[in-house]
């Protein structure tokens, strides 16, 4: 009971997924608590009541909510390799380009899949997409955090995982290797990280639910 870790979530969310990743990269022993979100259980509605919504990470029985918030949490109490980088300006660029993740990319991202498309939708998402290729340019690093995966990376799990699911399944252009060379190969790195390829769902799953979900009749 020292030491109790329960993650409340979906192996389908790439917000989830995020915990995930984070635990495996510090090798943390963890049950995952998987939740029907069409019948949300009583104990995620007690843990996440502003919200109701997953991931939430319960330690000895203190629930931390967001996925964001939970990385961050998962840093500060377990050593291992780091996800925020030591250095005080670092670690603002660090936050700042994870906060760009949820407040501009994916919804741009989210806007294109709905849209099943449409041209000015996919022109918006990669134009938000436009900002993670132009920064990989500048650092000239394998990745977001340098020789190292950290919080940038994890948090655009989407960006290297999701986003190939969902050409995919709806027969859409994203991500196109030639306008995105630089967060193609950053992909490719990405998902063959060990810590990274444990912890994401089988790709055909993916592919199977956003054709049944998005997909036309």
């Amino acid at each position: 009971m020292a030491n109790e870790l329960k993650l409340y979530g979906v192996t389908r969310s790439p917000f989830v997924c995020r915990a995930v990743i984070a635990l495996n990269l510090k090798g943390i022993k963890y049950e995952l608590v998987v939740e029907d979100l069409s019948n949300k259980s009583a104990d995620l509605i007690k843990y996440n009541p502003v919200y109701k919504k997953v991931p939430v990470l319960v330690h000895n029985g203190n629930p931390i909510s967001e996925s964001l918030v939970i990385l961050e949490y998962i840093d500060e109490v377990w050593n291992g390799v780091p996800i925020l980088p030591q250095d005080a300006y670092e670690k603002a660029q660090a936050r700042f380009w994870a906060k760009f993740m949820d407040d501009k990319c994916f919804p741009a991202v989210f806007k294109a899949v709905i849209s099943h498309g449409e041209e000015q939708a996919v022109a918006e998402a990669q134009e938000a997409l436009q900002f993670l290729e132009n920064e990989l340019k500048v650092k000239g690093s394998k990745f977001f955090g340098g020789d190292n995966i950290n919080l940038v990376d994890i948090t655009a799990t989407f960006v290297a995982f999701w986003i190939g699911a969902v050409e995919e399944a709806l027969g859409i252009e994203l991500l196109p290797k030639d306008k995105f060379p630089k967060l193609t190969e950053w992909s490719d790195n990405y998902v063959n990280c060990q810590a990274v390829k444990e912890s994401l769902p089988p790709r055909e799953n993916l592919v199977a639910i956003y054709k049944k979900r998005f997909g036309k009749a």
